[in-house]
């Protein structure tokens, strides 16, 4: 009889752990749409240029980027000093840059939905051309 309940409880700990153990704090205790949720959250980085950076007027330059357009967004659009360039659909890259004049020039992504609306997520940074 001692083995029988034996294999009931190890059985029971195999098959439900995130019930048995929600209680200290492990991830197991999150539901599964919170750990989907936290996955698709939306991001934008900027890997290169850095903010900042100065750069050489004339020259051509890429806009080396990651992002992940979470709940909402279906792409995104790198904007120039204000004009929006065409929508972007791959998550990882580099985008070229159109060649800028000397002087302060500001270079935004922002994410977008189908119908070209911002859904939130954006990065800005600021060059210097000379």
């Amino acid at each position: 009889m001692k083995t029988a309940r034996f294999a009931l409880l190890a059985t029971l700990l195999l098959a439900f752990p995130p019930v048995l153990h929600a209680a200290d704090g492990d991830d197991y205790a999150k539901p599964a749409a919170s750990a989907h949720a936290d996955a698709a959250k939306a991001s934008i980085t900027i890997v290169s240029p850095k903010n900042g950076a100065v750069l050489d007027a004339g020259e051509s330059y890429g806009l080396e980027y990651v992002v992940v357009p979470g709940p909402g967004g279906d792409h995104f659009h790198v904007w120039v000093d204000g004009e929006r360039g065409p929508g972007v659909h791959t998550a990882k890259g580099t985008y070229p840059l159109p060649k800028l004049a000397a002087g302060e020039h500001t270079i935004t992504i922002k994410v977008v939905d189908k119908g070209h609306v911002p859904t939130g997520p954006e990065q800005t940074i600021q060059v210097k051309v000379k």
